[in-house]
C-alpha cells in the first residue's frame, strides 16, 4: 500500500465521514435572499435549497475564488521561472559547445607520441 493511498484512508475516509453526518443533520430548506431590502420577501431569492447544500456551495465557492486570486498572484513568479529555464537552457548548450571547442583544441596542440627506432 501506497503513502498516498494511506494518506488517502486516513484522512479522506473521516472527513467523507464527517460531510455526510453534516449534510443529514443540516437538511433543512432555507431560501437565500440577496434582496437587503425586504428580507422576508426578496425580490432577488434563490429557491430553497437545504442548508447543508449552501454551505457547501459557498465553501466551494470560496475555494475556487482564493485558488484563482492565488494563481494569479503567483503569475509574475511563474513568468520569471519561465525565463530563468530558458536561459539556464541557452547557458547549458553554450558551456556544452566550449567544452567541445576546448577538447578539440587540446586535442589539435597534443604532441604526437614518440616513435620507437628498431633495434
Amino acid at each position: 500500500m501506497t503513502l498516498r493511498r494511506l494518506l488517502t484512508g486516513l484522512i479522506g475516509v473521516p472527513l467523507f465521514l464527517i460531510l455526510v453526518l453534516f449534510a443529514v443533520a443540516n437538511r433543512q430548506s432555507v431560501v437565500v435572499g440577496f434582496d437587503p431590502f425586504s428580507p422576508e420577501a426578496p425580490v432577488l431569492a434563490a429557491p430553497a435549497l437545504p442548508l447543508f447544500a449552501v454551505i457547501l456551495a459557498a465553501v466551494m465557492l470560496g475555494v475556487v475564488i482564493g485558488g484563482s486570486a492565488s494563481w494569479f498572484r503567483q503569475g509574475k513568479w511563474r513568468k520569471e521561472a519561465k525565463t530563468r529555464r530558458a536561459e539556464v537552457s541557452k547557458l547549458e548548450a553554450e558551456t556544452e559547445r566550449a567544452h567541445r571547442e576546448a577538447a578539440a583544441a587540446r586535442q589539435a596542440l597534443a604532441l604526437p607520441a614518440p616513435r620507437r627506432e628498431a633495434a
